[in-house]
């Protein structure tokens, strides 16, 4: 099983296996990708909506890889249906790779190379340069934005 992130309906994925997607992803789809959602609906794609258990487990894996700024609620959606369905995730979106990796959730990316390794994203201060484990709206010490970057 599969589940379809925006990006498979975009390159116009296909696969025999069954496949699954969010509500969410048709209302990001422009109308000619929508058309593509909708034919695929009707050609037997399940849509899953996710238990709020498995959206709030994807939710403390994306603040503990430092991803959570980055993945939309459909992104967050499409993760925690992949974690209930025991499925593949297709996505070419990396911050969902990653928090997939921590989920130990199989992906299959589409147009790009998937990601190499997992990472735990630090935040540094454009300020005075110190750095977090978690993201902030500003810099508890001397209110500068945040930055985020790779750990070394």
């Amino acid at each position: 099983m599969q589940i379809l992130d925006s990006s498979a309906f975009i390159h116009e994925y296909t696969t025999d296996e069954d496949v699954v997607s969010v509500p969410e992803v048709h209302d990001e789809l422009e109308a000619e990708h929508a058309l593509r959602f909708d034919a695929m609906e009707g050609s037997g794609m399940t849509i899953h909506v996710p238990a709020p258990e498995a959206i709030q487990q994807v939710e403390r894996a994306a603040r503990g890889s430092g991803d959570a700024a980055e993945l939309s609620d459909t992104d967050v959606r499409l993760l925690a249906a992949a974690l209930e369905l025991h499925a593949t995730l297709v996505t070419d979106d990396y911050a969902m790779q990653n928090v997939a990796e921590r989920l130990d959730i199989p992906v299959k990316p589409i147009a790009r190379e998937g990601i190499t390794e997992a990472r735990e994203w630090r935040f540094q201060c454009v300020g005075c340069s110190r750095t977090f484990d978690e993201n902030r709206d500003r810099c508890p010490i001397c209110g500068s934005d945040l930055t985020r970057k790779n750990p070394i």
